[in-house]
């Protein structure tokens, strides 16, 4: 895994004519890909680190990657534009400020679990290179919630906290059983509650036994009363669910049963997927038969498939953060037009590099006004002649 690994290099490579997107695909992906994926992730997020704590580095890498204004209100939050940073990618809290100087007009952190835990053992990330996906099996790796509590009041107290919205993806402790799932939660977010401005409660990742089976219905509205007793005050943080792409429409519109009564302030569409696209390709084969998750390209069209029937059944009233196989801004347009209001990438980030969220909200920008649009919630949801 990898995006800015070469990080500091990257106000010299832009004096050069070539788009900086083009040298990272070109000349620095090769070389990071071929290199241990995860040890390759830890080495980037360090150097974001760097870039976090340093005004120079930061006000560098934001006028190389920032992206044009294209904003978004939604859950009472204020996001400078829609393209945000998926869950996964800092469960450390590790690069906070930095997100925000790569473009991202919101960053989702964790997946955070109340105890600490190591995760699954290595190597449990693999690249499929010609299908531009990964398949990870990282399992929650993540120093607990207390832990993440500090990193984030720290960059706050050092006046570093960036201006877009930041959220906590919230998972289970492996060590909990499931019958005591919604205490796990809680607990989490009465840690976590003062840090953030939105939550993402994950019962939906397939790298925690059993973990999915909490998407059930009672489960899940156990889980939410939990989360809500403890979200209480004049100004409530947006909670959200993120679901499964191998979920029925039976089953999400089950879910979507608890948004009122337990307060939802939106679905995250979707995790990544147990199903693998069909190959005779050697090197695909043998990265698809690893178990995990596979996040990139092949999960782009199911992806979209959810995000359209969730905003069909709810009539929009529910707002939807689509992400799965976002690598362009015709991605992008599919997810918007299909019903998502927001949008988040994680996949694309490593094989595009981090010039990819600027290129999308460019892209969008062009696209509305193509259509006569002046805000993005005009778009949501418009797609005509589809399946």
């Amino acid at each position: 895994m990898s995006i800015l690994s070469f990080a500091f290099r990257g106000g010299a490579l832009a004096a050069t004519s070539l788009p900086v997107s083009c040298l990272y695909r070109g000349i620095i992906r090769p070389v990071l890909f071929a290199r241990d994926s995860e040890k390759i992730h830890d080495r980037t997020l360090r150097a974001l680190g760097c870039v976090s704590r340093s005004a120079w580095l930061h006000s560098i890498v934001q006028s190389l990657y920032g992206a044009p204004e294209l904003p978004v209100e939604l859950f009472g939050l204020k996001f400078p534009n829609p393209v945000g940073l998926a869950a996964g990618m800092d469960k450390f809290g590790r690069a906070v400020p930095a997100w925000a100087a790569l473009g991202f007009g919101f960053s989702e952190l964790g997946g955070v679990t109340r105890e600490a835990q190591p995760g699954n053992p290595a190597p449990r990330l693999f690249r499929a290179i010609k299908d531009e996906a990964i398949v990870n099996a990282m399992g929650f790796n993540n120093p607990g919630a207390a832990a993440m509590a500090d990193a984030l009041a720290e960059w706050k107290r050092r006046g570093l906290w960036p201006r877009h919205p930041v959220g906590v993806n919230l998972g289970k402790s492996k060590v909990t059983p499931l019958e005591k799932a919604a205490e796990d939660y809680a607990e989490s977010f009465r840690v976590l509650r003062p840090h953030a401005d939105f939550f993402v409660v994950n019962v939906s990742s397939p790298n925690t036994p059993n973990l999915r089976q909490l998407q059930d219905k009672p489960a899940l509205d156990e889980i939410l009363a939990a989360l809500q007793q403890n979200n209480t005050g004049p100004s409530p943080a947006p909670i959200l669910v993120k679901v499964a792409p191998d979920l029925s429409f039976e089953a999400l519109d089950e879910i979507l049963e608890l948004a009122v009564p337990r307060r939802l302030a939106g679905i995250v569409a979707t995790n990544t997927t147990i199903t693998r696209p069909s190959t005779t390709d050697a090197a695909l084969q043998r990265v698809y038969a690893q178990s995990g998750g596979l996040s990139g390209r092949p999960l782009r069209q199911r992806s979209t498939e959810v995000i359209r029937h969730l905003h069909r059944q709810t009539r929009g009233a529910l707002p939807v953060i689509g992400v799965g196989g976002i690598f362009d801004a015709a991605d992008a347009w599919e997810k918007i037009t299909a019903g998502a209001s927001l949008l988040q990438i994680y996949t694309s980030l490593i094989y595009r590099g981090p010039g990819v969220v600027r290129e999308i909200v460019i892209g969008l920008r062009s696209r509305l006004a193509e259509h006569d649009f002046t805000q993005l919630w005009q778009a949501v949801g418009t797609e005509k002649n589809h399946s």
